[in-house]
């Protein structure tokens, strides 16, 4: 029996290992996107978020991620991409509990408008940011 609960711990790593590596790589590549006033709020990190998202996600690689406060909430919000699958898979993982409070599929379509939204968004941020010429 014990023999047996050994083996099945020793599986269940070795299929984690691969995940987290993936979540590494992700993190490498492109910078989160995290404001520090919320980070210092958070009570779980980016990496253990990550991969609580990459848990949800089986075979999933990071295309995305960010420190957000949506309706009331703190949390990190994870644009997940599954190999051979179009569009991606949203996971929001709550920063406060590390509990995950929503998995979403999002086609390529909407990840475009929202693509498209934000740099809307950014651009009239910092539009507002610019001081005027004298």
């Amino acid at each position: 029996m014990l023999r047996t609960r050994l083996y099945i711990s020793a599986l269940a790593l070795a299929a984690s290992v691969p995940q987290l590596a993936r979540a590494q790589q992700a993190a490498a590549s492109s910078p989160p996107k995290v404001d520090p006033v919320l980070a210092a709020e958070a009570k779980i990190s980016l990496d253990s978020a990550r991969t609580t998202a990459l848990h949800r996600v089986r075979h999933g690689q990071v295309a995305a991620e960010e420190l957000e406060r949506e309706h009331g909430r703190l949390i990190y919000s994870f644009d997940v991409k599954v190999q051979g699958k179009s569009g991606i898979q949203e996971v929001n993982v709550n920063a406060i509990t590390g509990a995950v409070v929503g998995v979403h599929h999002e086609s390529a379509a909407i990840e475009a408008r929202e693509a498209r939204e934000d740099s809307v968004a950014a651009a009239r941020k910092s539009a507002g940011r610019a001081k005027p010429q004298s």
